[in-house]
């Protein structure tokens, strides 16, 4: 079991940039793929981007592609979200998840994750 903590959440203005963290402990987060999901009001949870356990692959929801960049450090047992070009339609709670089935494998669908952080709030004003 992994217990996973994001940081780096806030207030920014559009354009602005942001990086959030997800420390992970307990088992050792490189057996995991790793996701960032985010849930805006009144909307279900969204994928965002994923990494699996080396960090070798990743993939990202069209919405964030070439904006955002997810990263992990295995040392660190810390998985990154770089946001740049921030728009107010990122405004979400984003939340770090863990997948232990097949780490190896990246993965869109959010039902797929086992455990999950808390989330932390990113708003963005115009």
């Amino acid at each position: 079991q992994v217990q996973l903590l994001e940081s780096g959440g806030g207030l920014v203005q559009a354009g602005g940039s942001l990086r959030l963290s997800c420390l992970a402990s307990g088992r050792t987060s490189s057996t995991y793929a790793m996701g960032w999901v985010r849930q805006a009001p009144g909307k279900e949870r969204q994928f965002v981007a994923a990494i699996n356990w080396s960090g070798g692959s990743t993939f990202y929801a069209d919405s964030v592609k070439g904006r955002f960049t997810i990263s992990r450090d295995n040392a660190k047992n810390t998985v990154y979200l770089q946001m740049k070009s921030l728009k107010p339609e990122d405004t979400a709670v984003y939340y770090c998840a863990a997948k232990g089935d097949r780490p190896y494998l990246t993965s869109t669908n959010v039902y797929d994750y086992d455990y999950w952080g808390k989330g932390t709030q990113i708003t963005v004003s115009s």
